[in-house]
């Protein structure tokens, strides 16, 4: 069953999604389904996507919440952790990583500013586990003003992932980008209509290769220099 289905059939409390959203779901937490992992929501809300969560990844999943709203430490359940804190303090960050240890798959939904946004990854991003995804939607919120974003801002999450794809590339640069710890521990940025996702995973030896045939020179030359 999909999210999609999981989501027109739900019932219980409020829960907000954009249409376009569920293929990317499905796609990128679909083999999670009912396996050991702890989640992370940015955002409870009303608490419909905490409810919507935990019935699509399985009784074996610990998944967590935070809000800054007090009234949704209300929302906690069996199974479902609801946490109150700004999601842009790194002490509150760092003590959700003590208490429940490295998130698996880190799902940002929270206010969307820009600033709180640009924060929760350089903290978090670090700290989840060493195959973990880091899942943030609505960055269409990055363009407006209202959220303290712009074309340009250079503290827009799309503008950091856009230079973020150089990092992640930095072997290939001739040395123009010096690699980080990034580049070793991420494989791949996802860009989706208003979601960036990114995959951490162990970064193998990287070097072309040629099977089958004559082996050709011209393209170890085009592929390496």
């Amino acid at each position: 069953m999909s999210l999609w289905r999981d989501f027109l059939t739900h019932d219980g409390k409020n829960a907000g999604k954009w249409t376009h959203y569920f293929n990317a779901y499905d796609r990128h937490f679909g083999s999670w389904r009912d396996r050991s992992l702890t989640f992370l929501e940015i955002g409870t809300a009303q608490g419909g996507s905490l409810e919507l969560w935990r019935g699509f990844f399985g009784p074996k999943a610990k998944v967590v919440s935070i809000d800054i709203m007090p009234q949704c430490r209300a929302l906690e359940e069996p199974g479902a952790f609801v946490r109150i804190g700004d999601q842009s303090d790194p002490e509150f960050l760092k003590s959700l990583v003590e208490e429940f240890g490295e998130f698996d798959l880190v799902l940002d939904d929270g206010s969307h500013h820009v600033d709180h946004v640009n924060k929760t990854f350089q903290v978090l991003y670090p700290l989840i586990d060493k195959n973990g995804m880091y899942f943030i939607e609505d960055t269409h919120a990055a363009y407006w003003d209202s959220h303290g974003g712009g074309l340009d801002v250079p503290e827009s999450i799309n503008n950091i992932s856009k230079n973020l794809v150089d990092v992640l590339n930095a072997d290939h640069t001739r040395g123009a980008v010096q690699p980080t710890l990034f580049t070793r521990t991420t494989t791949s940025i996802t860009f989706y209509d208003s979601i960036i996702i990114f995959q951490k995973g162990g970064v193998i030896d990287k070097r072309p290769m040629e099977t089958g045939g004559p082996k050709s020179d011209e393209v170890l030359i085009i592929r390496t220099d």
